[in-house]
């Protein structure tokens, strides 16, 4: 029986594993908001459909879907693929989901549950009500049988990478942002990230990327693709609004040692050229108090960097752009055993507010 523990997971010997560590499953939602996703959420779906397959390729996928979408979802999705109800107010399972640790000397496998406030709650925030989405981290630990800890902390697992070996990044925008913990201080949500991920230091950049409406989440920005490798979204254009956020995380990044004593070796991924929202696209929403207003021309953050990486193969997201390939090709190289799969319909994803790898939550496997 799943219990609810008073302990730290770094007092009990577990770590936040790296994203490219094994997995025995990886969780999502369904998309169906229709004052995040358009026309219903029915083109999200197909490519929701699309992004489940290619990840069920590696590891088993369970997709959690409302009462009102089960069947359609049951329909839509591979018969391999584990569909079970919830109730969810959207589906940024990376975000509201149980951010998984491990035991490498037990095997064992347990599950830390943030305080999730849908990026920022009434200041800022992206959507009202997020009390459901709050629920899905101990449901789904409920489900797996897992012991929970509920951190005192309001936190996104796209707002936090791990090495696997005692290293954290994040970014101040996010965390530190006064919808989150800046009540805390620098120091203590530190102290409070690496009790509950079992870590040894976080770096800290500034800030995320534009245009990002999750207050710069690192997912978009950089993640270790393995202990003491990082890759990071990068253009040579000085003029890019983007430039001066990339070379001062390179910077960072570049002077950082690990928490192993590492330099650390930062791959530079060249980012997709801007996005916006076109009319038809904004038309398909439906306009609510308390959602985000997305209207025509509406700036997007595209990004390679939020991929994800499964057992064996890599999903990474696609925009119809001259630096798709480069993208592929890059990822290819820095993950040589896996198959690299690109999602050619992603805007779609975008235009929720994410990508692949927000809507994506990694169940991690224990290395005993």
């Amino acid at each position: 029986m799943a219990r609810t523990l008073t302990s730290t997971p770094k007092a009990d010997g577990f770590r936040l594993p790296g994203e490219f560590e094994p997995k025995t499953r990886c969780w999502l939602g369904w998309p169906e908001r229709p004052d995040v996703w358009r026309n219903g959420g029915k083109p999200a779906q197909k490519v929701w459909v699309e992004i489940v397959s290619a990840i069920a390729s590696s590891e088993p996928v369970t997709v959690c879907a409302s009462a009102a979408q089960y069947a359609n979802a049951r329909r839509l999705l591979p018969a391999h693929v584990r569909v079970v109800e919830m109730t969810c107010n959207d589906t940024w399972f990376r975000d509201s989901g149980p951010c998984f640790v491990v035991n490498d000397d037990s095997g064992e496998v347990r599950g830390v549950d943030f305080e999730f406030n849908a990026y920022g709650g009434l200041d800022g925030g992206l959507y009202y009500p997020w009390d459901k989405d709050d629920q899905i981290a101990q449901k789904i630990l409920e489900i797996e049988g897992f012991d929970r800890y509920r951190a005192p902390l309001i936190a996104e697992l796209g707002g936090i990478q791990s090495d696997g070996q005692g290293s954290l990044l994040t970014t101040e925008q996010c965390l530190l942002n006064r919808n989150r913990n800046a009540h805390l201080g620098k120091d203590e949500v530190t102290r409070r990230l690496t009790d509950y991920l079992g870590a040894e230091q976080v770096v800290w950049l500034p800030r995320g990327c534009k245009f990002d409406e999750t207050d710069g989440h690192v997912d978009d920005l950089a993640c270790f693709v393995r202990p003491g490798e990082v890759v990071l979204q990068w253009t040579d254009d000085r003029d890019d609004p983007q430039w001066e956020i990339y070379q001062e995380a390179y910077d960072i990044l570049r002077g950082t040692r690990d928490a192993r004593g590492r330099e650390l070796v930062v791959h530079k991924l060249p980012q997709p050229r801007a996005l916006e929202w076109t009319a038809e696209e904004a038309e398909g929403l439906d306009q609510v108090d308390g959602t985000h207003l997305r209207q025509a021309g509406t700036r997007i953050c595209a990004s390679y960097i939020n991929y994800y990486a499964g057992n064996s193969v890599i999903v990474v997201p696609l925009f119809g752009d001259p630096n798709d390939q480069v993208a592929l090709s890059t990822l290819a190289e820095l993950f040589p055993q896996h198959r690299i799969l690109g999602i050619e319909d992603s805007r779609e994803i975008l235009l929720g507010g994410g990508n692949v790898a927000c809507i994506t939550m990694p169940q991690y496997a224990a290395r005993r």
